[in-house]
């Protein structure tokens, strides 16, 4: 099994990147998290999960254990495969993917691309108490019922002024790192700068 594969970065895509090491090219599909991660690097390590079925073998990698280790519970839940882990992975950070399952936010989980009702309630129940044990390294600290409202409201009103809802989600996540105690008008305000 390969834990990881570090090496020159020859090519990255926001879904592929392509890692020289020792003269072998090791093509790995990517999330948005991962590609923002290792973007204007030369050189970088990626954490892997291989899929390996019968017509393909697929080389999935992450910047960080943390993202792997929610790549593979996502992929445990019935109808979840490779691609789509990778989608949900795209839209939300590690650590917001355990804050919007840990509070049961369905619709927060359907503004992923593929994902219906049906899929993002069964991905509340079977991830909810694995997320909530694991995931120590995933540097979520919990954020007050007050933070989790503006968050929601703030994503809510800049998807509705048009904005695609996982930028939007990264930003006012940001915002609130920087300004925990930022009303929510404030929130938009500077997300609307940023976006």
């Amino acid at each position: 099994m390969i834990e990881y594969i570090k090496g020159k970065l020859e090519e990255l895509t926001p879904t592929n990147a392509v890692i020289d090491c020792g003269g072998v090219g090791y093509v790995l599909n990517i999330s948005l998290n991962t590609y923002s991660a290792v973007q204007g690097k030369t050189e970088c390590k990626l954490y892997v999960y291989e899929s390996i079925r019968e017509d393909a073998y697929v080389l999935f990698g992450f910047a960080d254990k943390a993202e792997r280790e929610v790549f593979s519970l996502l992929i445990s839940v019935s109808g979840i495969g490779g691609n789509t882990a990778r989608m949900i992975l795209s839209s939300l950070t590690p650590a917001e993917l355990t804050h919007v399952i840990s509070t049961e936010n369905v619709n927060m989980l359907k503004l992923v691309k593929g994902i219906g009702l049906k899929t993002a309630q069964r991905i509340i129940v079977e991830l909810k108490d694995k997320l909530s044990k694991g995931l120590t390294d995933a540097g979520h600290q919990a954020a007050s019922p007050m933070q989790e409202n503006i968050y929601e409201e703030a994503v809510s009103a800049l998807t509705m002024l048009g904005f695609a809802p996982a930028p939007s989600q990264k930003v006012v996540a940001g915002i609130l790192k920087e300004e925990p105690t930022a009303a929510v008008e404030t929130v938009i305000k500077q997300a609307l700068k940023r976006l």
